[in-house]
């Protein structure tokens, strides 16, 4: 099979889909990966380093399978008989349509299943992880307060206190950073088995509202109802209040991010307080969060990045890359044909089959109609 690399060409992506090692792994499977030139450049992955995997450094159009990180579309799979990447579905079904239209078959990494035996081609996971970390770093950065406690000749400086909201992989990564600076941490999920790996990374868990089905079989979170989020939000006022820097992380798959923080919350957080949005890309889990930017509000910095990791480009696309190699290895093989298409991780991710949308939600997404 012929893989073609993306270039990606969004406002600050640095990350690669497929990185030197494993192109030499596909290669060795017997495919075919063409890498356009300065492709892995931002991730630090040089031409040279692609060639001596056996990749072929060249433009290229034609392929059986164009990989990127993505979101792809339609325009950028001309010429790919398949594309597999970040395709944002839900958000941008149109998109799908046009990928439809053009008899193209479209993987979405975002709906890999999460189960054990697609663990290995979580992208959203994986890149989820960098996201914490960086959110971490730039709340640290963006703060007027040290987070260690520093015992010096002035004084003693006591830790910044740190609140992640959302206990899924980014929020326990972003309570684990945290704590190796040496802020105190506190965490809040409303599923419930939060507390436990809350508490299993040395932080405190914020009383409020646990719910049994407010996570799906996939293990992500679901919408609850309105007496529940005016309980939670509640609950929440007082730990944002005490909070030098808050981390938000909670997102539904497929509708707008809860509201978790209140202009009023905002408001009775100390001056130099610092939120930073991981959900800015689905609405944002502060009323005052704007996607891509920074907003001031009485003192208090709310920030809605939107390119977290690509902040970390070389780790985000190793992890990413491989997430991407064992898809492609489970659902081609090394004979370059589609698996079953009853086969669970190949039916969940394919969104598109030969012009065909094959996913309900997408479906929906459209208004019913293909």
């Amino acid at each position: 099979m012929k893989i073609r690399v993306h270039r990606e060409i969004l406002p600050d992506e640095r990350r690669v889909a497929l990185v030197p090692k494993a192109v030499a792994s596909l290669v060795a499977s017997g495919h075919e990966v063409v890498v356009p030139p300065g492709a892995g450049a931002e991730s630090g992955f040089s031409d040279s380093e692609y060639r001596e995997a056996g990749g072929a450094v060249e433009d290229s159009t034609g392929c059986d399978l164009l990989v990127g990180v993505g979101p792809l579309t339609a325009t950028d799979a001309a010429g790919a008989e398949r594309a597999l990447g970040f395709m944002d579905p839900l958000g941008s079904p149109g998109e799908m349509q046009a990928f439809a239209d053009a008899g193209g078959t479209v993987y979405a990494m975002e709906f890999v299943p999460r189960t054990t035996q697609a663990q290995s081609m979580d992208a959203l996971s994986s890149q989820a992880t960098v996201a914490g970390y960086e959110a971490v770093l730039l709340a640290a950065s963006a703060s007027p307060r040290f987070f260690p406690m520093l015992m010096t000749a002035a004084g003693t400086i006591r830790p910044a206190k740190v609140l992640v909201l959302g206990a899924g992989v980014a929020g326990l990564q972003a309570i684990a950073t945290a704590r190796r600076l040496g802020a105190v941490v506190s965490g809040y999920d409303i599923r419930p088995a939060a507390r436990e790996q809350v508490e299993s990374l040395g932080a405190s868990f914020v009383g409020g509202p646990v719910v049994d089905e407010s996570e799906t079989s996939g293990g992500y979170a679901a919408e609850v109802d309105e007496a529940t989020k005016a309980a939670q939000l509640e609950a929440l006022a007082a730990a944002v209040a005490q909070s030098d820097v808050v981390i938000t992380t909670a997102q539904v798959p497929g509708r707008k991010a809860p509201i978790l923080i209140t202009t009023e919350m905002v408001e009775s957080m100390k001056l130099g307080g610092v939120v930073v949005d991981l959900a800015a890309s689905t609405g944002g889990n502060c009323e005052l969060t704007k996607a891509g930017e920074i907003v001031d509000h009485g003192g208090v910095d709310i920030h809605g990045p939107l390119d977290l990791p690509s902040r970390t480009p070389a780790h985000a696309s190793e992890m990413y890359s491989r997430n991407v190699t064992s898809l492609i290895e489970h659902l081609f093989g090394e004979n370059g044909a589609d698996e079953d298409p009853d086969d669970e991780i190949a039916r969940e991710t394919c969104v598109v089959r030969s012009g065909q949308i094959t996913q309900e939600r997408v479906r929906q997404a459209l208004g019913g109609t293909n």
